[in-house]
């Protein structure tokens, strides 16, 4: 497992989302993705406040750095 920035990304309402920069641990052997607790809840909210983005390009995309250290 190693700590990287992903990209998380999620289909609501048919609309595909993308969260760039989200701080997880990663599988090197399966690439799966975990997130911390405090991650998942910021996502959450992130995902239900529906911010504007800040950049179109066909789907969604939230510039976001979501590291627990950051507010």
């Amino acid at each position: 497992m190693v700590e990287r920035k992903v990209t998380y990304t999620l289909e609501v309402d048919g609309q595909l989302i993308l969260i760039e920069n989200v701080l997880a641990r990663v599988s090197l052997e399966t690439g799966e993705q975990f997130f911390s607790p405090e991650t998942v809840a910021r996502l959450q909210q992130m995902i239900g406040e529906r911010k504007k983005p800040s950049r179109m390009d066909g789907s969604a995309r939230v510039r976001a750095c979501l590291d627990p250290a950051r507010p």
